[in-house]
């Protein structure tokens, strides 16, 4: 019986040494850790979201580290996804709006400045090309990223898939070297790399 007490003794003894104080009082340190879950609820309606067309597309949002789909309805002329630049112009315009409420709340988010334009091909560019109004260098990474993805998964891409992307065209002098790029896996994860992806063309 005095060892078992003497146990004890040793024990607080060792507990108040570290500085361990024992409370009676229930400590709340509040909800645990969660992670976004880039899911959004499986009862959602395909391409009801972001525009009332009639063609749904995947637009590229970006989610925690990367980027990721979601369905949106656009219209084109003709309801086709044969017009490229008509095409390119409404996805550039749904990945500059807002993610709505579930998306939100799922940690959707766009990183596509507002004031950015698409425009097509220039002078001896290749008949798919695709010139932003904004040098391809002063994009956000994830921009880029989101905007590759999203075309690549549409008309706008060439029969690759992949996708070529300039900067603005000059009145003056060159205009801004044009790109390919293809949205693979290491862009759609590390979505950073897109600042030095893409293969001149």
């Amino acid at each position: 019986m005095r060892r078992a007490l003497a146990g004890v003794a040793l024990l607080g003894a060792l507990a108040a040494g570290c500085g361990i104080r024992s409370t009676s009082v229930p400590v709340d340190a509040g909800p645990a850790p969660s992670r976004v879950g880039c899911v959004l609820p499986g009862d959602r309606e395909t391409g009801d979201e972001g525009g009332t067309g009639n063609l749904p597309v995947r637009v590229y949002l970006t989610c925690g580290s990367r980027v990721s789909p979601v369905e949106r309805r656009i219209s084109v002329p003709g309801g086709s996804e044969a017009e490229r630049l008509p095409m390119a112009r409404k996805l550039l315009v749904a990945l500059q709006t807002d993610p709505d409420a579930e998306e939100s709340s799922a940690g959707f988010r766009t990183a596509v400045p507002r004031g950015l334009r698409v425009d097509g091909p220039r002078g001896e560019d290749p008949g798919d090309a695709l010139r932003l109004s904004t040098p391809l260098d002063e994009l956000p990474s994830f921009a880029l990223a989101q905007i590759v993805c999203t075309y690549a998964d549409t008309a706008t891409s060439g029969t690759d898939r992949s996708v070529t992307l300039g900067g603005p065209a000059h009145e003056t002098g060159a205009d801004e070297p044009l790109r390919r790029y293809e949205c693979g896996t290491a862009l759609r994860t590390r979505p950073e790399a897109a600042a030095t992806a893409g293969t001149p063309v």
